[in-house]
């Protein structure tokens, strides 16, 4: 037997909540909405009956509270439902569309044909089962559309944070030779090989593997990429900018998202503190993407 959790998810905290509940080690998680109503969306998280009693989920609950706060927005309502045993990681599949991004990309659910009207887009397939990173979110959007005004023909990649895989597939779409990437989540490893396979890509093509900046530089051996792709939380990036240097080549740019963009000044004075200059800005709503290089 199983507790769901229902929660209203305002678009501002998606990703926060979602990063929240993974990094806690929580992967029983979706975010569902209605076709008709994309800005209505319901956070699900599925919890063991027996190892999670009454105060431990209210423990649980006001753990997520402060991740509405930069936002100015009270923490959602939750309700706890008793549930049977059910496939939970099929629950959202219903809800999920196509998703166009930017002027020619479409992020396909892998079990959906190319609508008609988009056949011309560069079809991205994505299962990205209990992982995160479908293209919905701001951050990740912001990052798809940096790409694909600046494409990397010919770069080598590197994806540090690659939740299901969506950012270095889009980049080999979009010309790069190859691409390396890691996350610290064994599920988003195995989501980002998976949606490798969906999209007929070598695994010499997209090596990704589990762990952070030295995952990747030992993926590297000893080459230093043309292209980062970080889409994480503004105090990851900070915490990992030191790493930055060892992993871009000196002519090379960093993308930088998951920053709410009030949060922008200072990581642009954390990385500045570092070498790294800004050469170019994004925002979605409350969200932002820094692109950086080598001063």
């Amino acid at each position: 037997m199983w507790w769901r959790l229902t929660m209203a998810c305002p678009p501002q905290l998606e990703e926060s909540l979602v990063w929240k509940l993974t990094d806690l080690g929580l992967h029983r998680h979706a975010v569902q909405h209605a076709p008709e109503t994309p800005d209505q969306k319901q956070l699900l998280l599925w919890l063991p009956q027996p190892e999670w009693p009454e105060a431990e989920r209210q423990q649980l609950l006001a753990s997520l509270e402060p991740l509405a706060e930069p936002f100015g927005l009270p923490q959602p309502q939750g309700h706890w439902d008793d549930v049977a045993d059910e496939d939970w990681s099929l629950s959202w599949k219903q809800h999920w569309q196509p998703d166009p991004v930017g002027e020619g990309l479409l992020i396909l659910p892998a079990w959906l044909e190319v609508p008609p009207e988009h056949g011309e887009r560069l079809v991205i397939r994505m299962d990205p089962g209990s992982a995160f990173g479908t293209g919905s979110h701001p951050t990740t959007r912001l990052c798809l559309e940096a790409l694909e005004q600046a494409p990397p023909v010919g770069a080598l990649v590197a994806d540090l944070g690659c939740g299901s895989g969506v950012l270095g597939l889009a980049a080999l779409g979009l010309g790069a030779t190859s691409v390396v990437a890691a996350d610290t989540d064994s599920l988003a490893v195995r989501a980002t090989g998976d949606n490798r396979e969906l999209n007929g890509r070598p695994a010499d093509q997209l090596k990704v593997s589990l762990g952070s900046v030295e995952a990747l530089q030992h993926l590297l051996e000893g080459r230093r990429a043309d292209l980062l792709l970080c889409n994480i939380l503004a105090p990851v990036i900070e915490a990992l900018a030191p790493g930055f240097e060892a992993l871009v080549a000196p002519e090379g740019r960093a993308l930088l998202s998951g920053l709410l963009v009030d949060q922008a000044p200072r990581l642009e004075q954390v990385l500045g503190d570092l070498g790294w200059r800004v050469s170019a800005r994004g925002s979605q709503g409350r969200w932002g993407l820094l692109e950086i290089q080598r001063r």
